[in-house]
């Protein structure tokens, strides 16, 4: 494998020849961040016999592309911490410096704990603490809150977003943090035998604590100097999970939105979005019954989907054309870290930018060579740390992330294709320069034309790739 700083070089040098000529960059398992000059432009020319035929035309715009980002996880600042400080910084460059490799413009962060946490915790596990008179974020302090400062050094204009993914435990039906314990003893005494529910308390009391929860979190943050501009309310609400989760039936969420956490949020917190999601069923029904509501509407900014929410995204699309879209977390795989990964990560990047989204979420950044979550489910991440060894790899799905966040830049435009089951994605940057990114995989090798204007250029890519194509 070629050591990234080899990479970060050819990075450098083909973004200064970016304006001169058309340049191709072709990424394989074995060869990652191969760059050279494409073929000229010529007058058009018809498309070779097997060649896939791409024709831009930048009037046939679609959405916005807001960014790219990843979540930061207490686990991943842990395996950071192993890391000399240099190394450390080298990483963190290499996913937000507005100069680097990702040039990560968003970063998602959980509401006390989600399953990549060193434990469980909330901000408050007083029980019925209904003024909050006990909330801290005192543990953000020592994880999280160090891990966001040291990307904010890179980037300072890095926008956040957060979600909980379970509320104190209190606040639950089960008065427990999980949905689905592995076991009884995972449970405290008093609910050992019991039946589990997840779900939220749905008093009135409780649904205004938890409201009021949110804007704390909020006021905490940026008192640490971290503003964080949105939050989506629930991390997979239809969803028992036996690391944190709560369960929310589309009408109890409708209700603790439009009449506790929009009005909460809009008086304590008026900058800040308010988001539904992360929604990760496919059920479009489930999302219209909260939507259809003009008192939850009135305070939506958007929709964040995820895992089966891929199978929702285009009735969102089409039925609340004023919502912007975002996909919030990468299907996050077996461990491997292995090409097949990337090419999956791939079609997901295809199936959410050609429904509308304007933002793509990678889940874990970095994890140990192990990827296993606290509670056991081993995962993909974009970065591994060796414990033993303290080496720093970097997996297929970075180099993925790459080919697309390095070169398409916020406020560009995806582009329209005539055919969009073909394995590529295409955008005008607000520069005006276009970018296309195509994957072959194939097990033998695919020529590309690609047409715009009146002008054709054919390159050849080599057999499971992927390549970026800008001019």
């Amino acid at each position: 494998m070629k050591s990234f700083a080899c990479l970060a070089l050819a990075t450098l040098a083909m973004t200064a020849a970016f304006a001169a000529e058309p340049l191709l960059t072709v990424s394989t398992a074995g060869h990652y961040w191969q760059t050279a000059t494409a073929p000229h432009w010529a007058a058009a020319t018809p498309v070779p016999a097997g060649a896939v035929a791409l024709e831009l035309d930048p009037t046939r715009s679609a959405q916005t592309i807001e960014g790219f980002g990843g979540c930061f996880n207490e686990q991943g600042w842990e395996v950071l911490g192993l890391l000399s400080p240099a190394q450390r910084d080298t990483v963190l460059r290499d996913f937000f410096d507005p100069a680097g490799a990702c040039r990560f413009v968003f970063g998602r962060l959980p509401m006390g704990a989600n399953d990549y946490a060193l434990d469980w915790y909330s901000f408050d596990e007083t029980r019925d603490d209904f003024a909050l008179a006990h909330f801290s974020i005192e543990r953000d302090r020592h994880h999280l809150v160090p891990y966001l400062k040291a990307a904010l050094r890179f980037n300072p204009a890095l926008r956040l977003w957060a979600s909980p993914w379970s509320p104190p435990a209190w606040m639950k039906t089960n008065g427990h943090y999980a949905g689905l314990p592995a076991s009884v003893n995972d449970l405290k005494p008093e609910q050992a035998g019991r039946e589990m529910q997840t779900q939220f308390r749905m008093e009135p009391e409780v649904l205004s604590a938890y409201a009021n929860y949110f804007a704390r979190f909020l006021t905490a943050y940026r008192a640490e100097g971290i503003t964080v501009q949105a939050v989506h309310v629930q991390n997979e609400p239809n969803s028992a999970q036996n690391f944190p989760s709560c369960v929310w039936t589309p009408a109890d969420l409708a209700t603790f939105i439009g009449a506790f956490l929009g009005p909460t949020l809009r008086a304590a917190s008026p900058s800040t979005e308010l988001w539904l999601g992360p929604i990760e069923r496919p059920q479009i029904e489930r999302i219209d019954a909260i939507l259809g509501r003009a008192d939850v509407r009135r305070f939506i900014a958007g929709v964040g989907l995820q895992w089966a929410g891929r199978g929702a995204i285009a009735d969102v699309q089409r039925k609340y054309p004023d919502l912007r879209l975002m996909q919030t977390e990468t299907e996050c795989g077996n461990g491997a870290n292995d090409w097949a990964a990337a090419e999956h990560t791939f079609g997901l990047l295809h199936h959410y930018f050609n429904h509308g989204a304007g933002a793509y979420m990678y889940w874990n950044l970095v994890l140990d060579e192990t990827g296993t979550s606290r509670w056991g489910w081993r995962q993909n991440a974009m970065v591994t740390v060796n414990r033993a060894r303290r080496t720093v790899t970097y997996n297929p799905e970075f180099i993925l992330l790459q080919h697309f966040s390095h070169f398409v830049r916020p406020g560009a435009r995806r582009l329209a294709l005539a055919d969009p089951a073909v394995p590529a994605l295409a955008f005008a940057n607000p520069d005006g320069g276009m970018v296309v990114v195509f994957a072959n995989l194939g097990d033998a090798a695919a020529t590309l034309q690609v047409s715009s204007a009146g002008r054709s250029l054919t390159a050849t890519v080599p057999a499971r790739s992927f390549s970026t194509l800008r001019f």
